[in-house]
């Protein structure tokens, strides 16, 4: 480790990353949805659910196993809710594409380094984990020399089995060094860094997911509109653990209690204490399961859940077990909490014959935290229903079906329109769980510098949701003491992703200069996933210790 960043500047920058994944970030651009009535807007301040925690890959050892036989991946904990959104912003335009090879990049003028925090009401955004980057003083390039150098021992252990490897400087995603950059290779839970990207350009950030209840002429009753939101929860405020943790209010998901009461109250003000219930799934189309559906790592995927579908809501099992049919198990659970406000819900709830009318009186809303904090959620902790949820509503905006093959279809075209090479690229799902994915290591680094990018504000998030080596998410219990990467901790931000016998990781490491790097590693290996994992750690932690000049 170069003694240029020790002493205090590590834990500054560990500060700067624990400061930047507490803060909401505003992505800007006005609200899709209109403003919720006084009486109806989002959950009562409760903590957000807790999702399916971590990469299946990165839980523990055991995930991968099950992988092995029912298709596993990655899983999800909890996202926020910001406060006040920023100003309307237009979208973000088309970044510098990235470089074919080392020697190319080396040659292009570097660009601004600089990225502009986003402007919310709210302490040092994601542009504090950039300003790292520029703190180093007098920091260079690393060459693509010094980089094979410094790695070529890692890079040679044999518990990492087939590599592809891509390192580009942050600031403007110029590729510095790489090994197999373009050859596609499986991306499992990575996956969600193109999702993230590609639904923050289509989607304002502060865009939130409407829960509502309307009056159905048809039946006379009252219809349960589903909205996309997977994070909505059953459980009371007092109940609900983000990550094990109680939630602010920024992460407090919607309330299903709460609508119960704004529901109860408007029917009973019309003097109506019986009703007929249905609800409505329309907002989706296709397959309700994902290829690699287990029951465990991924809910059917509908616009209508509670708890992302577990059957113990309270549940942080990495896979925890979902109900086989996650909209009637929501509509029976807002019938329940309707009876407890003194409204009979006569018969069963069954699916609406028709969508709701678009000018229907509604009688209640609740409101998910913002996209960006979705996204951040989703991505620390590998959250496949979650992010099968946004890859749905990227192909909304994008006028695709919200199918699996719908949201495949808009990240890819969303992600060729902000220039990003799709050669080798294919998309079967929003989550990674899709055996059949295929990413080189180039476009990761790519959509990271992207992200990175002073030109796209709007996708910060990307970066601030990536969990923090040894601390956070899926990261947490990585580059620990005895990794032989232990130095890495809290320098290191990346995206975890594994699937039976491929572990990959992408992200940015703050190297030994202080400039910041993005990184992708992939592998394909029979090692014991653990091990695998260290090895790639080592790897990543040779970046962080030196300058490689």
């Amino acid at each position: 480790m170069s003694r240029r960043r020790r002493g205090g500047t590590v834990a500054g920058l560990f500060g700067a990353s624990l400061l930047v994944t507490a803060t909401a970030l505003g992505a800007g651009g006005a609200s899709a949805v209109p403003p919720a009535p006084p009486s109806g807007s989002a959950s009562p301040g409760g903590p957000g659910t807790g999702g399916t925690r971590g990469d299946q890959d990165e839980g523990n050892g055991r995930r991968d196993d099950k992988e092995n036989k029912g298709g596993k991946g990655d899983r999800s904990e909890d996202p926020g809710r910001p406060g006040s959104p920023g100003s309307p912003s237009a979208r973000p335009t088309t970044g510098p594409p990235a470089s074919a090879s080392a020697s190319t990049a080396a040659s292009t003028p570097p660009a601004s380094a600089s990225a502009k925090p986003s402007t919310v009401a709210r302490p040092a955004p994601a542009g504090a984990v950039l300003a790292a980057a520029e703190a180093g003083p007098g920091a260079g390039l690393p060459t693509a020399q010094g980089l094979q150098q410094a790695l070529a021992t890692v890079l040679t252990d044999q518990n990492l089995g087939t590599v592809g490897l891509a390192v580009a400087d942050a600031a403007d995603g110029r590729l510095l060094y790489g090994k197999g950059e373009n050859t596609a290779a499986t991306p499992a839970s990575t996956t969600k860094l193109a999702t993230s990207v590609a639904a923050l350009s289509l989607i304002p950030g502060d865009t939130r997911l409407v829960t509502r209840v309307v009056k159905n002429a048809a039946t006379g009753g009252i219809t349960l509109v589903g909205g996309g939101d997977p994070t909505l929860t059953a459980l009371p405020a007092d109940q609900v653990q983000v990550a094990g943790v109680p939630a602010d209010p920024d992460t407090a998901p919607a309330s299903l209690d709460a609508l119960a009461r704004q529901t109860a109250a408007a029917l009973k003000a019309a003097g109506t204490t019986a009703v007929v219930l249905d609800y409505d799934v329309s907002l989706y189309t296709g397959p309700l399961l994902h290829k690699k559906h287990d029951g465990e790592n991924i809910a059917a995927v509908t616009p209508l859940m509670v708890d992302e579908g577990k059957v113990d809501p309270k549940s942080l099992a990495d896979a925890p077990a979902r109900v086989a049919d996650p909209a009637g198990a929501a509509a029976e659970s807002f019938a329940n909490l309707l009876k407890a406000q003194g409204v009979t819900v006569q018969g069963k709830a069954k699916a609406a014959d028709a969508p709701a009318a678009a000018d229907a009186p509604v009688l209640g809303r609740v409101d998910s935290p913002t996209m960006a904090r979705l996204v951040e959620r989703m991505l620390t902790s590998s959250d496949n229903t979650l992010a099968e949820a946004i890859a749905r509503q990227a192909a909304i905006a994008a006028h695709q079906p919200a199918a699996f093959e719908g949201a495949a279809t808009a990240v890819t075209q969303e992600l060729t329109r902000l220039g990003v090479p799709m050669t080798g690229v294919v998309l079967n799902d929003g989550s990674g769980l899709h055996p059949g994915n295929a990413i080189p290591p180039a476009v990761l680094v790519k959509l990271l510098a992207l992200a990175a990018s002073a030109q796209h504000p709007t996708l910060r998030p990307v970066l601030s949701g990536l969990p923090i080596a040894g601390f956070t998410g899926t990261l947490g219990k990585r580059f620990g003491a005895g990794s032989g990467a232990a130095d890495a901790a809290g320098l290191v931000r990346a995206k975890t992703g594994s699937l039976s016998g491929v572990n990959t990781l992408a992200g940015t490491v703050v190297d030994a200069d202080g400039r910041l790097l993005a990184f992708a590693l992939m592998t394909r290996t029979g090692a014991p996933v653990d091990t695998a994992r260290a090895a790639m750690d080592r790897v990543v932690a040779r970046l962080s210790a030196c300058g490689c000049r």
